[in-house]
């Protein structure tokens, strides 16, 4: 079984920063790619982020551009988004999410990913 620990969430006032982390471990795991979600209070869950694990290649959604970091620690399994000049309109559930096997895959879906975490807390306030 593969766990995935999120950890770095937490409240900040707006155009502060906050950097979360996502390590993946245990099971039989070869990681393709990791990305990061969110999901606001009555909202559904949308794409923020991702990284290729061969290669680096990264995705951003638009409302991040700029602002938002993914990178990742290869031999470690973890995934990093540093996130910059947050905004009220941040605040929500960050999840992290890793591929495992196969490819190519379309890394900004939600039905890409085969492990998820619990999600993290990311509160923006004015």
């Amino acid at each position: 079984q593969v766990h995935m620990v999120e950890s770095g969430g937490g409240s900040v006032q707006a155009g502060g920063s906050l950097r979360l982390s996502c390590s993946a471990s245990g099971g039989t795991f070869s990681n393709r790619g990791m990305g990061w979600f969110r999901q606001a209070p009555g909202k559904e869950r949308e794409f923020v982020a991702a990284i290729l694990w061969s290669g680096g290649g990264t995705y951003y959604a638009d409302f991040v551009k700029g602002r938002f970091t993914i990178s990742r620690d290869a031999a470690r399994n973890t995934v990093y988004l540093q996130m910059t000049n947050l905004k009220q309109e941040d605040t929500a559930l960050y999840y992290c999410a890793a591929k495992s096997f196969g490819g190519p895959y379309d890394f900004t879906r939600i039905s890409t990913y085969d492990y998820w975490g619990q999600g993290t807390r990311v509160t923006v306030s004015s």
